[in-house]
């Protein structure tokens, strides 16, 4: 007897839910691949951390406030170091209630939603480029020197950073109107880090180190700073049955804590920092050295075990996994040759240019006289928006319209600064002509 259409279509169905559930449970399972779950593509900041769903829903995937706490869990300190120029507190404000009509800006997501690949912009920004003109339509006739500009260019190298305007105040572009030409680079130098005469050095007694281990380090640990500090074995790898071969990150961190917490902060370390295994290069979206794509990105990955050698770490590190333009033009760039002169010891080091001297620069941990300078290990805090560079970095050399001009040429950025930039950012005429359009008016705007 033959079966009905329907009964058919019903077989028909069963089967393909069973197949389709057999295929999918075997992705999961066996291919331990969860993607497929994802509702789109994730960001270039977030998309290591993507498999750990938990890091930004956490136990529910409707609360807007458990993502709202995780953004700020991962970017507060970063916004408060910036001096947010549009915090949250702003738009709970009463007075300006009826913004919150056009951006409810007091989640981030309602500015950085994730998974939408398509409506994705720069920084990870999904809403329209000209997003200004919501709050500041009238602005040209509050500043007429804005007259006939595009609200999708607010955002432009050298103009405005929704989050941090510290390169753009007024003050701090008067400030630099008078500043000479650029001075001869040999004459300026990176803050010398002084990390070492702050720390109080409390090395473990040297226990036993089992046989099993290969315990002599040899020429590569001798005359490091551990070992004139007194570090021994047993302080980072334990003793006896307590013996760990690779003590690292986190015994690093017992000393290193300020390194290690920017190194969990950055693309380098953030999957650490949710619990996930190490990066590796394979996980990146920029081209990266085919030989070392497997290879799990640690302390050790850029220090060596017993070498802690931060000249190697600053450079040569770096260029032996990077494989973009930018970093493959560094060895014939004006800041490679420099390196190369430090490297030869015509120069001293803290004179030359490295990798580590823009994208790891040394900071005043606690922005106060007599505070130590560490490196910053985040190697994003200063990549985008690359005007974030500017005080910590590109002012130790460079005069500030430079600085603005190079960092907003992107063919200069990609043959790293070989040559001058062709463009000019106006921000500096704009705030001299206001100044003084205030001296000769005696009004302020």
């Amino acid at each position: 007897m033959a079966l009905s259409r329907n009964r058919q279509l019903a077989i028909f169905w069963l089967f393909s839910s069973i197949v389709a559930a057999a295929v999918l449970a075997t992705v999961m399972f066996a291919g331990n691949d969860k993607t497929v779950f994802l509702p789109g593509d994730t960001t270039w900041g977030h998309h290591q951390i993507e498999m750990q769903c938990g890091s930004c829903h956490g136990d529910s995937f409707t609360d807007p406030m458990t993502l709202q706490n995780a953004c700020m869990d991962c970017h507060g300190e970063e916004l408060e170091v910036a001096q947010d120029s549009h915090p949250r507190s702003k738009f709970t404000d009463p007075r300006n209630a009826d913004r919150l009509e056009k951006v409810d800006a007091r989640q981030c997501i309602s500015c950085h939603t994730e998974h939408r690949p398509e409506m994705t912009h720069a920084m990870g920004v999904t809403l329209p480029t000209d997003y200004c003109a919501w709050c500041h339509e009238d602005i040209a006739e509050d500043r007429p020197s804005h007259a006939g500009m595009g609200f999708d260019t607010c955002a432009s190298a050298g103009c405005h950073n929704y989050h941090d305007n510290r390169a753009l105040y007024e003050d701090f572009l008067l400030k630099h109107t008078q500043q000479a030409s650029m001075p001869d680079l040999h004459m300026r130098a990176m803050p010398i880090r002084n990390l070492a005469s702050y720390l109080d050095w409390k090395p473990a007694p040297a226990g036993p180190v089992p046989a099993s281990a290969t315990a002599d380090p040899g020429n590569d640990y001798a005359h490091t700073i551990h070992d004139q500090a007194g570090i021994s074995c047993a302080s980072c790898h334990g003793a006896g049955e307590e013996w760990v071969a690779s003590p690292e990150p986190a015994q690093c961190g017992s000393c290193h804590e300020n390194e290690l917490e920017g190194f969990k902060q950055g693309k380098h370390g953030m999957r650490l920092a949710v619990g996930l295994g190490p990066m590796t290069p394979a996980l990146a979206r920029l081209p990266m050295h085919q030989e070392r794509l497997h290879d799990a990105l640690t302390c050790n990955s850029c220090h060596a075990g017993h070498e802690f050698d931060t000249v190697k770490a600053a450079t040569e590190s770096c260029l032996s996994c990077h494989a973009d333009d930018h970093s493959q033009a560094f060895p014939d760039s004006p800041h490679g040759e420099l390196w190369q002169q430090a490297l030869a010891g015509d120069i001293a080091t803290a004179e030359a240019v490295s990798c580590a001297t823009c994208h790891m620069p040394r900071i005043n941990k606690n922005d106060s006289d007599g505070a130590p300078v560490i490196v910053q290990h985040n190697q994003n805090d200063t990549l985008r928006p690359n005007e974030k560079m500017i005080r910590p970095v590109c002012l130790n050399c460079h005069e500030l319209q430079f600085s603005l001009d190079a960092l907003a040429d992107e063919m200069l950025i990609r043959n790293n600064f070989s040559g001058q930039p062709s463009m000019r950012v106006e921000s500096i005429d704009m705030a001299e002509e206001r100044s003084r359009t205030r001296d000769k008016d005696n009004s302020v705007y």
